[in-house]
């Protein structure tokens, strides 16, 4: 009789112990509950890195496809400001101009350019009933180019060459000479050419291109210094 009193003495005492039991039992499984969204966003960390360097795979891919050419053959027509004599006005030259680039890496090339300069001159009121001959330039000239930016699509890039340059200024004064007109003699100078390559890519072998540049000559043994630009197709062939 004793011992089952004393053993509902011990299950009165251990009721109000089983809730608080029975209550942190939820709590240790609302715990690694908790858990799971820490190890889903770590899961998601590491699929957002595997497709950024996926990006930046196809990115380097793209980039080899476009810019890694040994030749880039160019043709195109070109715009210039020119001075042809020393106390006229300024003319508006065209051009065709047509060169090649051999690449010793994706950055680096040696660019040999040939151009053609055509415009007509005002000079002004005079005796002879000429007031605007034609005149003409053509220059050779060579020098280094250097992409300081690229992208799949698009590139920019500094190019800088010297080299000879002709001027026919006589050409369409009636053997009067150019300098009865206030033009230039006509003579062999030098040339040198700074410009700015911008460069879009149609294709990784084919890209539209335009260059603004300055433009200097030493016709009449003084400097002229124009302004302009180039533009036209770029074709590139020949793996590195």
């Amino acid at each position: 009789m004793r011992s089952f009193r004393r053993l509902a003495c011990v299950l009165a005492l251990s009721l109000p112990v089983v809730p608080a039991i029975l209550g942190q039992a939820p709590s240790s499984s609302s715990s690694s509950q908790a858990q799971l969204p820490a190890g889903e966003t770590q899961g998601q960390l590491t699929v957002q890195a595997r497709i950024r360097q996926r990006r930046l795979q196809r990115r380097e891919a793209a980039i080899r496809a476009a810019y890694d050419h040994r030749y880039e053959a160019y043709a195109g027509m070109g715009y210039l400001r020119f001075s042809p004599g020393p106390s006229l006005q300024q003319l508006t030259f065209y051009a065709w101009d047509f060169g090649m680039t051999r690449y010793s890496s994706e950055r680096l090339g040696i660019t040999l350019d040939g151009r053609g300069y055509f415009g007509t001159a005002y000079v002004g009121l005079n005796q002879y009933g000429l007031t605007r001959p034609a005149i003409s330039q053509y220059d050779v000239m060579a020098g280094p180019s250097y992409r300081i930016y690229m992208q799949p699509k698009y590139s920019v890039a500094l190019r800088g060459m010297g080299g000879w340059s002709h001027g026919n200024f006589s050409g369409d004064t009636n053997r009067l000479g150019s300098t009865a007109l206030g033009l230039y003699p006509d003579a062999s100078t030098f040339a040198i050419s700074a410009a700015i390559l911008g460069e879009y890519n149609v294709t990784p072998n084919l890209a539209l291109r335009l260059a603004p540049e300055y433009f200097f000559t030493g016709y009449g043994s003084t400097l002229q210094a124009s302004r302009g630009f180039t533009g036209g197709f770029v074709l590139r062939f020949g793996k590195q």
